[in-house]
């Protein structure tokens, strides 16, 4: 009794562990998966990447809404190998490997009407997390702050006209 309990218990983490990968993607807002798409996009295209990459985790996010259905996203996360080639389509049976690094992203764009905009252009930084440094994540902060202002539009849009 006791070893058949043990069984479907084992059996039953399994298959949640299975699934917490994909969990935590489909919990993201369709706004940060956008942003998530676009760093597992560029991720991919690079000639060394050998395995599919999946969302693993957020580690920070913030956003500046100015108003008019525009929002200014910093979305900080991580990505992790899984057992799938890259290049892999359905990845409902991707594994996520332990013997690769995770890759550290930060990615900043505006939305409107929660599509990406072209214009100040998205910015995405991925590293291996064991090669970033403290330069990298100031740096990237920095270019995300002064990227949300770009527009002029939340100062523009405060100030108050005298007639």
């Amino acid at each position: 009794m006791a070893a058949v309990l043990l069984l479907l218990l084992s059996t039953g983490a399994l298959l949640c562990s299975c699934n917490a990968q994909e969990n935590n993607y489909d919990r993201l807002s369709d706004s940060l998966k956008k942003g998530v798409d676009l760093a597992l996009e560029k991720l991919h295209s690079h000639s060394g990447i050998q395995h599919h990459f999946l969302f693993l985790r957020t580690v920070l996010k913030s956003d500046i809404q100015p108003g008019f259905d525009a929002i200014y996203i910093y979305h900080h996360f991580y990505l992790k190998a899984t057992n799938c080639p890259k290049g892999t389509v359905d990845s409902t049976g991707c594994q996520f490997r332990n013997d690769r690094p995770l890759i550290d992203c930060a990615v900043c764009y505006k939305t409107y009407r929660d599509q990406i905009e072209q214009e100040p252009k998205p910015y995405v930084h991925c590293v291996h997390k064991t090669a970033l440094t403290q330069e990298m994540k100031t740096t990237r902060v920095e270019h995300c702050n002064r990227m949300g202002y770009s527009s002029g539009s939340p100062t523009l849009l405060a100030s108050i006209g005298t007639e």
